[in-house]
């Protein structure tokens, strides 16, 4: 029976994936569950984009080259503030870097290293399956809300069969070229990517657990 909050629990980002087929069956099913994931007045606004096998290589080859060839990123919005972050939230967010790192055993300094983890999100980790998300431009941040519920159904439905998932924003910092190679117009903005496969746990990265704050640190109860 499935568990809800084993889970909630047991999900996390997974970076390193082992080179074993994902059954189209099951993806269609993760999807199947998913659909159900609530959305405002039932607008639905998921699309999604599915790539394995040499569909995937080929994509994962063009974005790799964009990063290698330092080309700017240019995502359809603005993921972080112009600005910059509050303070209590970067410090979480240079906080879950400096652990993957140190995990990883790569210095601070040793920025060639760096670079060659960082160029792993563009094949989604190495990962058999990734799935791309895209929405009709013209949609607001309400829509983005109703696309986060819909990718967290993913991601446990996905928990349900044995599977990992990444969710990754960085498979969006190159939308034009996604939409060309996939054949969607600029009427749709690329959201994020999604590696998906079954995670390798003899790989060290995925022993790297970033920490969660207590109900307490953000909640306020009013009675």
């Amino acid at each position: 029976m499935f568990d809800l909050t084993q889970a909630l629990l047991q999900r996390k980002s997974v970076r390193a994936f082992l080179d074993k087929e994902v059954k189209h069956e099951d993806i269609v099913d993760i999807l199947d569950k998913a659909r159900h994931a609530p959305s405002g007045t039932n607008t639905q606004p998921w699309v999604v984009a599915v790539l394995s096998g040499q569909k995937k290589k080929q994509l994962d080859a063009l974005l790799l080259a964009q990063f290698e060839n330092g080309v700017a990123r240019q995502m359809d919005y603005n993921y972080y503030p112009i600005t910059k972050l509050p303070a209590n939230l970067n410090s979480r967010r240079v906080a879950c870097g400096l652990q993957m790192y140190h995990t990883l055993g790569i210095n601070r300094e040793d920025i060639e290293k760096r670079k060659l983890q960082w160029g792993k999100n563009y094949s989604a980790f190495g990962a058999p399956v990734v799935l791309y998300f895209f929405a009709d431009k013209s949609l607001e941040k309400g829509s983005f809300m109703d696309y986060g519920m819909f990718m967290q159904s993913i991601m446990l439905m996905a928990v349900s069969k044995g599977l990992g998932t990444c969710a990754q924003a960085a498979l969006a910092e190159q939308p034009q070229i996604v939409r060309s190679f996939l054949g969607y117009s600029d009427n749709y903005v690329l959201v994020c990517g999604m590696a998906l496969g079954y995670e390798d746990q003899t790989d060290i990265i995925n022993s790297y657990r970033t920490p969660r704050e207590e109900v307490t640190s953000f909640t306020t109860f009013f009675e």
